[in-house]
């Protein structure tokens, strides 16, 4: 309701914060920052109109921060640094951490490093954090949120590792594999709330931010 006051709301579960202010109509130009094709295939699914942009943030590992906080951090900052150009703008900044058994799961790279991180994961549990940042700064208005992804991998064989990273060559995916691809064979289980948001971008978090905003979403 126009004139109503900021409110904020705390998910005491998972830790998550909204900062609200008074609704007004959604602004035509949508931006998802980010120039993964990975997102922009994801968010293509809403059926909005919507621009790209590379934010060009520092992704540099910041061991000083727990994996949910470094989440939020990038995509905060992804979305900021679009927004300086937009600022009429709905900026959409996400960014997802893995962590298993302690380490947190980069995109490999290479063949070596997803070996690597297959063999480690082998018989774990990885958790997933995709945070994701929805601005409009001349309205002074940040909507966030994240989510947790639990992955269980089964116990994985050498020789099935190999035959995996042969098949899918996953090197640009945080923990080494595509879930949407043939990667889904290496799990016994994944328990989420969204199977989006192992992808990189929790559509039934965002769907409910960009409808509070104005966006016109089934």
């Amino acid at each position: 309701m126009i004139g109503s006051p900021v409110r904020q709301v705390k998910d005491h579960l998972r830790g998550n914060c909204l900062i609200q202010r008074p609704i007004s109509p959604a602004p035509v130009e949508l931006i998802l920052a980010s120039g993964s094709p990975y997102r922009r295939a994801l968010l293509s699914r809403l059926g909005l109109d919507f621009l790209t942009e590379t934010p060009g943030v520092d992704e540099a590992p910041t061991p000083q921060l727990p994996a949910p906080e470094r989440a939020q951090h990038l995509a905060f900052a992804k979305a900021a640094a679009v927004a300086g150009a937009h600022p009429h703008a709905t900026i959409i900044g996400s960014d997802q951490v893995a962590l298993c058994k302690g380490e947190v799961l980069e995109k490999p790279g290479n063949a070596a490093r997803c070996r690597e991180q297959l063999h480690w994961a082998s018989a774990a549990t990885a958790s997933f954090y995709t945070a994701v940042s929805v601005q409009q700064p001349d309205r002074a208005r940040l909507l966030q949120f994240i989510d947790c992804t639990t992955v269980h991998f089964r116990t994985l064989s050498a020789a099935e590792i190999e035959r995996y990273i042969a098949a899918e060559r996953p090197w640009d995916c945080a923990g080494g594999f595509r879930c949407e691809g043939l990667g889904i064979s290496l799990f016994t289980r994944i328990v989420t709330e969204d199977p989006t948001a192992l992808i990189g971008l929790p559509l039934i978090g965002l769907s409910r931010v960009l409808r509070e905003l104005g966006f016109e979403l089934p």
